[in-house]
């Protein structure tokens, strides 16, 4: 889908499909009563008739006017100004014109993007646009028709390249959190860690900048990998430790590094989960495939910043030579872990990830990104993900690149009083600490292998899928990894 900013005359721009935003008993003025006078009033007679009053996300298609535009679809924008009434109205506005079957589009937006923060606003409208016109129905016999819509024309009276750029930046971005969807609604017989480790590098065959390797199971072993070896060795798809370096900053400058759960399903080994609802633990890789959106965002906008992204992928599954419960195993940092429960398998393939990642690569800041807990959807539902850091300058970074996306993170506490939880009688630790503070007690696991250097995680079990009618990996936190390493590279 191609985006252009530009200045359109109304009564001359022609298009298949104008889109006119308005708020709630505005009069017609300017391009809005010129777009009315070229469609001979039929705008006017849709306000006095009252069938639309402009609410927020509120749209009602016109069809087949005479003039320069064939329709119109009217966009609510209701009486408020904040990134939550923007993104409900740029939401329904995407949905709208993709139903409309038109291949081309004219954007008259003044009124819901207004002066301020343009560039940000113009982004939003490409990003929903891409977003709302995923599809996956790769697996369907009979797939739905895809959306007609190939060109988007934004009008602006402001600086076309600063826009142009700002478009094509936001609809790179959508497609960066498509990837994710993509790659966490694939079936696990498909998405297993061994593709996984190929779509890496293909990646880098492709990206000049992008360098892959993959660790394999007998090469973790030598590194003393146990807790990782410990979830993989149950299957017969073996477990891959993938590595992407992406280095486009300064030589001296040391590297951010993502470090993504790529449980690619999950049946809890052999503390097994409960039958009904099992086919979701598909998602549990959800946290590997937000480090493949955001690596394929990155380098699509060719950020200036050294980047490692890092996949624990593996299948937690309840063969005769998977973990029991009781087992001890130790970690590549030394440490030594009782498993108390074979169903708390990804802290213990990102605690063995988390230590290669420091030890190799000194990064400036580790974030890591996983399905950790269910503890944490009892805790923030699906809007919210948990948010933990031992630094404050990175926790609240983090926190700011989720306001600006609307790709929001809640902080949650990290003290030191929830780590005798995790006591254990016969190893250092426990890899479960009970059920109070669930989520709270795998961060602390996770902080006793990250030492002195800044790291956060993110629990996003919460929000990387939907269930029910609309079940689907929801390609988060995306927006938020790559908003942070923007401003991070600025």
């Amino acid at each position: 889908m191609q985006f252009t900013a530009k200045s359109c005359d109304v009564t001359t721009q022609t298009t298949e499909l104008a889109v006119l935003a308005l708020r709630p008993e505005q009069d017609l003025q300017g391009q809005s009563e010129a777009l009315n006078v070229a469609a001979n009033g039929a705008i006017a007679r849709v306000l006095e008739s009252g069938d639309f009053k402009a609410k927020t996300g509120e749209a009602f298609l016109i069809p087949l006017v005479d003039g320069p535009a064939k329709r119109i679809l009217l966009v609510g924008c209701g009486d408020e100004d904040n990134l939550a009434n923007l993104q409900k109205c740029l939401t329904a506005m995407a949905a709208s014109m993709l139903k409309a079957n038109a291949s081309n589009a004219t954007l008259y937006l003044n009124e819901l993007l207004g002066d301020e923060y343009l560039s940000e606003r113009a982004e939003a409208v490409s990003s929903a646009i891409v977003h709302s016109a995923y599809r996956f129905d790769d697996y369907k016999s009979e797939p739905a028709p895809a959306s007609a819509l190939e060109e988007v024309t934004l009008h602006c009276d402001g600086d076309n390249d600063l826009l142009d750029a700002a478009l094509n930046e936001g609809a790179i971005i959508a497609s960066g959190v498509n990837v994710a969807r993509t790659l966490g609604n694939l079936p696990g017989n498909v998405a297993h860690p061994v593709f996984l480790a190929e779509r890496a590098v293909e990646l880098a065959q492709v990206h000049e900048k992008l360098n892959t390797k993959v660790l394999g199971m007998d090469e973790m072993e030598a590194l003393g990998m146990g807790a990782f070896i410990s979830v993989a060795k149950g299957s017969t798809i073996p477990g891959q430790l993938i590595v992407m370096e992406y280095n486009n900053g300064p030589e001296d400058s040391a590297p951010i590094a993502l470090v993504g759960k790529g449980i690619t399903f999950d049946t809890g080994g052999i503390s097994l989960k409960p039958g009904a609802g099992m086919d979701e633990m598909k998602f549990d890789m959800c946290g590997a495939a937000s480090v493949f959106g955001t690596i394929e965002a990155v380098l699509d906008m060719e950020l200036p910043i050294n980047l490692v992204c890092i996949v624990a992928a593996a299948e937690n599954m309840p063969a005769g030579n998977a973990s029991k419960p009781g087992d001890i195993v130790t970690t590549m940092s030394g440490q030594t872990v009782e498993i108390l429960n074979t169903d708390a398998e990804g802290r213990l393939v990102l605690c063995d990830a988390l230590t290669y990642t420091i030890e190799n690569f000194k990064p400036a800041a580790v974030v890591d990104i996983a399905t950790l807990t269910g503890a944490c959807v009892i805790a923030l539902g699906h809007h919210a993900s948990g948010m933990y850091s031992n630094n404050e300058d990175l926790a609240d970074d983090l926190l700011s690149a989720g306001e600006q996306t609307g790709d929001r993170a809640w902080r949650m506490p990290l003290w030191d009083i929830y780590q005798q939880q995790l006591n254990s009688n016969f190893a250092d630790m426990g890899n479960i600490g009970g059920k109070e503070a669930g989520s709270v007690t795998a961060a602390c696991f996770l902080a006793r292998f990250v030492g002195d250097t800044p790291w956060a995680h993110l629990d996003i079990a919460g929000s990387a899928w939907l269930s029910g009618a609309q079940k689907g990996a929801t390609g988060r936190p995306v927006k938020l990894l790559v908003e942070w390493l923007r401003n991070a590279s600025a």
